[in-house]
């Protein structure tokens, strides 16, 4: 059975994917950052954390709204490969993501990738 309704919906869908990706990613951004929710850490941030964090604070905006969307998806999905690749493995020691914690990263890489090379649905500035 197709889903045919769905398939009708497939812009819109990428729209709200991409909207959602980037209001839940710009929580690891204020939590760098600002502290809120929650701090990531106390005292000063080292610089690759707070390279990240404005990252994802200036990808996190931009991928919302719809505004440069391929290249700051680009740019995310590189910073989460990065961040999978030496932050959970690395400091881990380990590469399965469930023992390291980097599902979310690889999540985050990989949705990213999708919306660089898909566009940024019809609700976006760029098709404004």
């Amino acid at each position: 059975m197709e889903l045919q309704f769905l398939q009708n919906h497939q812009p819109k869908l990428l729209s709200i994917l991409r909207i959602v990706v980037a209001l839940l990613f710009l929580q690891h951004a204020t939590a760098k950052l600002f502290g809120y929710p929650e701090p990531l850490m106390t005292g000063h941030l080292p610089p690759l954390l707070l390279a990240a964090g404005l990252i994802e604070l200036v990808g996190g905006v931009l991928i919302g709204l719809g505004l440069f969307t391929r290249i700051a998806a680009f740019i995310c999905s590189g910073e989460m490969a990065v961040a999978y690749w030496l932050y959970h493995v690395g400091q881990s020691g380990q590469w399965i993501p469930l023992l390291n914690q980097g599902d979310e990263a690889i999540l985050y890489c990989f949705v990213f990738l999708y919306i660089a090379a898909a566009g940024p649905g019809p609700w976006s500035i760029d098709r404004s």
